[in-house]
């Protein structure tokens, strides 16, 4: 019962989330729930729960999909265009790392998203202060507050 109690809350508690972000953070919710399936994936692999890590990596192909039909080659130039290819990439080498039950490639993948998403974590933050004419999501001290437990 507190399973499904614990689990019930969780989903409400991203769904209020996802309703109240701005089109930055939606992007680092879905970075973080990428990240998110990726550890859980090579848990999987670890306790052989083959079919858990076929689910878990489908649904981190197709939040990368997400993030790359997100781009904007107009405006994003040179950029836009190697995400478009390192996202490319991560999703051929999640494939493989999938069909070889390899938690290393998984790890390689992981490390290429974090990147990204630290990238975009400091684009946010140049935002936010853009907007708001104020470190709002940020206390001065450097830390950021945006920390979120996304598993959707």
């Amino acid at each position: 019962m507190y399973q499904s109690g614990a689990s019930q809350y969780q989903k409400v508690n991203v769904t209020s989330e996802v309703l109240d972000a701005d089109p930055h953070r939606l992007i680092q919710l879905l970075m973080e729930a990428a990240l998110t399936r990726m550890a859980q994936a090579k848990g999987a692999i670890q306790r052989k729960d083959m079919e858990e890590k076929a689910s878990l990596l489908a649904r981190v192909s197709e939040i990368i999909q997400t993030l790359h039909s997100s781009l904007d080659h107009n405006q994003g130039g040179e950029l836009a265009d190697n995400l478009d290819r390192l996202y490319d990439y991560m999703v051929r080498r999640l494939l493989e790392a999938s069909s070889r039950n390899n938690t290393e490639m998984i790890d390689e993948v992981m490390g290429l998203l974090l990147e990204v998403k630290t990238g975009w974590d400091g684009i946010r933050q140049e935002y936010l202060e853009s907007v708001h004419g104020a470190r709002s999501e940020n206390d001065g001290s450097g830390e950021n507050r945006l920390t979120s437990h996304v598993s959707a």
